[in-house]
């Protein structure tokens, strides 16, 4: 994969409902370096859903032959759909952008295998009641789904070691500004080490 040494992916993870989609929009309307890396996946959209803005939506024959033919950096199933990241995409836009990926534990482990990815791996949490009313206020799930979302909490976190760093989302100003911290001190670094080999 031919890329820029000095861009950098962002992986934000969490339990569902903890604000990861949310704090990666945040980051892509303040930094125009970055781009969200656009999922594929075979659930059907939401009511607010753009297709190839929010998501790839296709069917899960699609999906399966993709994931076949190797073409997924990472992909699982997740409350019975399928999510998966396209390398091509990726590898198309690395070369000129940071990119931020709003994906789970699954494709955490996955993409950490490709030693060549230049990854800061970031793993939002906060604590089980909190989760429950974003759940039921963003007024996006059934009861039903809200059930399985929440109930899947104490499996998620125990992932949390698979990460570089782990903020508590109990204020999304202060969450982002850790976040973006995180990002700037990285990419400092990384300017600084490649001036030092010019």
């Amino acid at each position: 994969m031919v890329k820029d040494e000095e861009n950098i992916m962002v992986i934000l993870s969490s339990p569902s409902g903890v604000g990861k989609t949310t704090l990666t929009k945040k980051i892509q309307q303040k930094y125009q370096s970055f781009k969200i890396s656009v999922s594929h996946t075979t659930r059907s959209p939401r009511s607010n859903e753009v297709d190839g803005v929010d998501y790839n939506f296709v069917s899960k024959k699609k999906f399966i032959q993709l994931a076949n033919e190797g073409k997924f950096y990472e992909y699982a199933k997740i409350f019975e759909n399928y999510y998966g990241t396209l390398k091509e995409n990726v590898d198309k836009t690395i070369k000129k952008n940071d990119i931020l990926f709003d994906i789970d534990w699954q494709g955490t482990k996955q993409l950490s295998k490709f030693k060549n990815l230049n990854l800061v791996k970031i793993y939002l949490i906060t604590d089980k009641k909190e989760l429950k009313n974003r759940l039921i206020k963003r007024n996006q799930n059934t009861s039903n789904e809200i059930e399985k979302r929440f109930s899947s909490y104490d499996s998620d976190i125990k992932h949390w070691s698979d990460y570089d760093f782990i903020i508590i989302n109990k204020n999304l100003e202060t969450c982002f500004k850790q976040i973006e911290n995180i990002i700037l001190s990285r990419k400092k670094n990384l300017s600084s080490i490649f001036k030092d080999f010019s």
